[in-house]
């Protein structure tokens, strides 16, 4: 069947990237994005940093220019609560009407997990997904006000280092014991927390939430450690839940967000998926994997533009993600699944360093300080064996060692 109109449920970075994705692959057709946001697609990255303090306006965030959309005719529209795909007619169905495609793509994202809370300003207690949950933060984060964080995750993160350097008292809740952990493993882990505590924040690792209580004259918590915290305001950054619920109403497959194949394909053949919201088949690690970063988003978007131009194309390379906090940034790739050694280069006390993971001697994920052109070789190096020795030396060009070894 020819692709004349193209609707994408969702209207921000994985809609945007397959609209233009779409339009160099030379498809001419219709493209519709419906966004249930008030705003065209923007970038989510800046909410926690550069936009949260103030340093970037909301006008730089647009992913798609006026200009841009006016020459590829593209059809933007916000404010639209989408219920279902009639995937035997082929209809979007949303509030107040309907708009038949040839092809849908999925790209609901997901919502952040909340928190059980209580008393009289529910107001106190934000989350940060969305630019208008940026806006509201921004006005809390004053110099001299105090400010819980629930959650040590990315995002907590860059909301503490972001607010540190508003002059802002900051007191993070992480319930595991090592901060990032799961991700990092606790060696890289344990530096993150140090930056941090470096930098005046009040970490408290192993520490989970019993109870928040908000009143006029803040917010106070009750640890699972019997501590009291009370702030002017909290963030809970704890996860985010992917929006499979147009995916449901619509019969397709769900399990963790919307099943797809390596071409991002639903259940249903014309409808596809990209994103925070997919569940992708990954043909690298042999099993359905949902990854949650920008990056990941791109590649997918476009991965999906060029399955429903009939091209074949993957994106299947190593997990990549990135994040500044205070004057550091941070890089990792790959996966600490299976990790048996770790290998430092460089100093861990000067904060520009890169730590190597090994599974016997295949190298599986890397993490850097302030080296980002380390993990950009380390990108090319995962899932090849190496030499610790050599990657430990610094002597050692990465570019060079990819030449000259072997996937494993």
């Amino acid at each position: 069947m020819t692709v004349r109109t193209v609707v994408t449920v969702g209207a921000g970075q994985v809609a945007a990237v397959a609209a233009r994705t779409l339009r160099r692959r030379g498809f001419d057709g219709r493209i519709v994005l419906l966004g249930d946001e008030p705003h065209a697609p923007y970038q989510r990255p800046p909410l926690s940093k550069a936009f949260l303090a103030g340093r970037e306006p909301a006008g730089s965030l647009a992913l798609l220019t006026p200009k841009w959309l006016e020459a590829n005719d593209i059809d933007i529209r916000t404010g639209i609560t989408v219920r279902r795909v009639d995937t035997t007619a082929r209809i979007v169905e949303f509030d107040g009407g309907s708009i038949a495609a040839d092809a849908v793509v999925l790209a609901t994202g997901g919502r952040p997990r909340t928190l059980a809370t209580t008393g009289t300003r529910p107001d106190l207690v934000h989350y940060l997904r969305t630019l208008d949950d940026a806006t509201a933060l921004a006005a809390r984060l004053t110099p001299g006000s105090s400010l819980a964080v629930v959650g040590g995750g990315f995002i907590g993160l860059e909301i503490a280092a972001t607010a540190r350097a508003l002059g802002v008292t900051v007191t993070v809740l992480e319930q595991a014991p090592n901060l990032l952990g799961n991700v990092l493993g606790a060696r890289a882990g344990t530096l993150c927390a140090d930056l941090h505590r470096r930098n005046g924040v009040d970490l408290r690792t192993g520490t989970g939430v019993a109870s928040v209580t908000t009143s006029d004259a803040g917010v106070r918590i009750i640890t699972t450690t019997g501590d009291v915290i009370e702030a002017d305001a909290v963030v809970v950054g704890i996860g985010i839940v992917p929006n499979t619920e147009v995916a449901a109403a619509s019969g397709l497959a769900v399990d963790n967000g919307v099943v797809v194949d390596a071409g991002g394909r639903a259940s249903t053949g014309y409808v596809y998926a990209a994103g925070d919201v997919a569940n992708r088949f990954s043909p690298r690690e042999g099993r359905h994997i949902r990854v949650e970063h920008s990056d990941n988003a791109n590649r997918q978007a476009a991965v999906v533009a060029d399955t429903i131009v009939g091209r074949t194309s993957l994106s299947d390379d190593p997990h990549w993600f990135w994040s500044d906090q205070y004057d550091s940034n941070i890089q990792f790739t790959g996966t600490t699944v299976g990790t048996t050694e770790l290998v430092v280069r460089g100093d861990t006390d000067s904060g520009e360093f890169s730590i190597f993971y090994l599974a016997g001697d295949v190298l599986t994920a890397a993490f850097a300080m302030d080296r980002g052109e380390d993990i950009m070789a380390a990108r090319e190096l995962v899932g090849r064996r190496v030499d610790a020795n050599l990657l430990a030396d610094e002597d050692t060009d990465l570019w060079e060692m990819y030449e000259e070894v072997e996937p494993a």
